[in-house]
């Protein structure tokens, strides 16, 4: 942990000091993207951030790339959440993250919400439309825009129904971006809907046959996500200039990765799509940059 990060925490013991630090080791190796973004983040909320990312990124590897029974894996992981909130003894990870929610007011239900998402990825392969693509995001995506306004303290009503659109934004682009690795693990979040109006069907996606149909459909599904981008934008006018930038770049990183998908051509089958180191060290210079002049 770096030095000024550190001092946000004097108040606590050396084992929650050397919790947040585990946090921040476990974001900075998992996830470039937080390490961007924490930059423009006031100090005192970093290392709350380090452990809701710290928390987010655990769970999703248990999920995705854990060996063995994966829901009984998740199972343990709830009942260690749930025990470390009640007061017991916990690992580093769930020792900084308990110490957050206390100390932020955070809701335990965004938490259970993903680890559920998780619990879903094991059993649902397919969805048929995208009102239930969009009834997943409420587990996998939302949860985390909510945790993310509650650390920032700026959460109502208002807020939290802006930081869900950028957050299905964001996990739609994620998962427009990623279909080539998806195939791999057996998963298509394409709506059957949408293979179908478009001319396209599972065994295309498993074959991997990029056409003008596939083409056509994934122009859709990046002007659709667009959309949700456009919807969710209003949140950063309602967020202190302090947390601006962040919450800005949140959806530019989702906006570069939909560019990104438009530049190849829209051929997610072949690869996948990459938004490039120097995409994204611009995007955080010109809008911290964009926040310091107060524009």
């Amino acid at each position: 942990m770096s030095a000024s990060t550190g001092k946000q925490l004097q108040g606590g013991s050396a084992e929650v000091r050397e919790a947040y630090r585990w946090c921040e080791r476990y974001s900075r190796s998992r996830g470039e993207n937080f390490t961007v973004v924490s930059w423009f983040l006031p100090r005192k909320l970093r290392p709350h951030f380090f452990a809701v990312y710290a928390f987010c990124r655990y769970t999703d590897d248990l999920g995705d790339e854990a060996e063995g029974d994966r829901l009984a894996l998740l199972d343990d992981w709830e009942r260690e959440l749930r025990e470390a909130v009640a007061g017991g003894p916990a690992r580093p990870l769930l020792t900084a993250l308990t110490r957050t929610i206390e100390k932020r007011e955070i809701p335990l239900e965004p938490f259970l919400r993903l680890i559920e998402a998780n619990r879903i990825d094991q059993r649902v392969s397919r969805f048929e439309t995208h009102e239930d693509l969009l009834e997943y995001c409420s587990y996998s995506a939302t949860p985390v825009g909510r945790m993310v306004l509650a650390v920032l303290g700026h959460h109502n009503a208002e807020r939290g129904a802006l930081a869900d659109a950028t957050c299905i934004g964001l996990q739609l682009a994620n998962f427009w971006q990623d279909v080539s690795v998806d195939i791999g693990k057996g998963r298509i979040y394409l709506p059957q809907e949408d293979l179908r109006r478009f001319g396209c069907d599972d065994q295309q996606i498993i074959e991997r046959r990029f056409d003008e149909h596939f083409r056509e459909l994934m122009a859709f599904e990046v002007e659709r996500a667009r959309g949700y981008f456009a919807e969710g934008r209003a949140l950063e006018a309602l967020v202190p200039r302090s947390v601006r930038t962040d919450i800005r770049l949140f959806r530019l990183g989702g906006e570069a990765i939909l560019e990104a998908i438009e530049r190849a051509g829209y051929d997610t089958l072949s690869a996948r799509p990459r938004v490039t180191r120097a995409v994204k060290l611009r995007l955080a210079l010109v809008h911290g940059l964009r926040n310091a002049l107060r524009l």
